[in-house]
């Protein structure tokens, strides 16, 4: 199955040992049955058309999705588009903020501050604990999404849109090494606070490989009930 991982900003210098963009997110999903080809939409690069890939990946980015830069119009179109064309969509931190306001939904930056560092969400049936590294959030869903994770912090930290798409606050791909990178990179840019407290949470166990199962299982599934796959299987 090949994903097309749209990419919403460049790795910054801290990122850069640990991998790009892209390759972070290969890394999360590897050995899950997935082929990749990024796009630089932040660079106003992008498919030729919403069913160029099996399925679409929108990363974090630094940007806010309601802040006035060229490609965030043509990538709220797209993913309307997708949508509509119930081609599948997972989208991570600011892509799971940029698909909730395509969608209808609010996005706003969080007057609680910022929510970094190994944290636990509510799964409902269970508690998994990603890193988070956000002050922006989704504080109205679109009308058709579910939530499905959330915790004191972050209301709609998750949330499945009928078994098209389906997104996450916190950043499954970041593990320890890289969030230590990114906390000593924001240093000065960030207030202290929640830094130190994300610096103190180094070393709790992630969840990270239970939600790459989760959205590779995700994947596959929704791209076999698309209608273009169900028409080849029943030929």
């Amino acid at each position: 199955m090949r994903i097309g991982i749209l990419q919403n900003d460049s790795a910054t210098p801290a990122m850069l040992p640990h991998g790009d963009i892209p390759g972070l997110f290969a890394r999360f999903l590897r050995r899950r049955g997935f082929t990749f080809e990024a796009f630089r939409c932040h660079e106003m690069t992008f498919p030729a058309s919403v069913s160029a890939c099996d399925g679409w990946l929108l990363t974090g980015s630094r940007h806010g999705a309601y802040e006035e830069r060229a490609y965030l119009g043509p990538l709220q179109d797209f993913i309307r588009a997708a949508h509509a064309a119930g081609v599948p969509m997972v989208g991570i931190c600011f892509g799971h903020q940029i698909m909730a306001q395509a969608l209808g939904g609010t996005v706003e930056r969080f007057a609680g501050g910022w929510g970094i560092g190994a944290t636990a969400y509510d799964f409902g049936t269970e508690s998994l604990m990603l890193n988070a590294f956000h002050q922006d959030q989704v504080t109205t869903p679109p009308p058709d999404a579910r939530t499905l994770a959330s915790n004191p912090f972050c209301r709609y930290a998750a949330l499945g849109y009928g078994g098209r798409a389906l997104s996450f606050q916190p950043h499954p791909e970041i593990d320890d090494p890289l969030m230590a990178a990114l906390i000593t990179e924001a240093r000065g840019e960030v207030p202290d606070a929640p830094l130190d407290a994300a610096q103190a949470g180094l070393g709790t166990p992630l969840d990270n490989a239970r939600i790459a199962a989760r959205i590779a299982e995700f994947f596959h599934s929704a791209h076999e009930r698309t209608p273009s796959n169900s028409l080849k299987e029943s030929c």
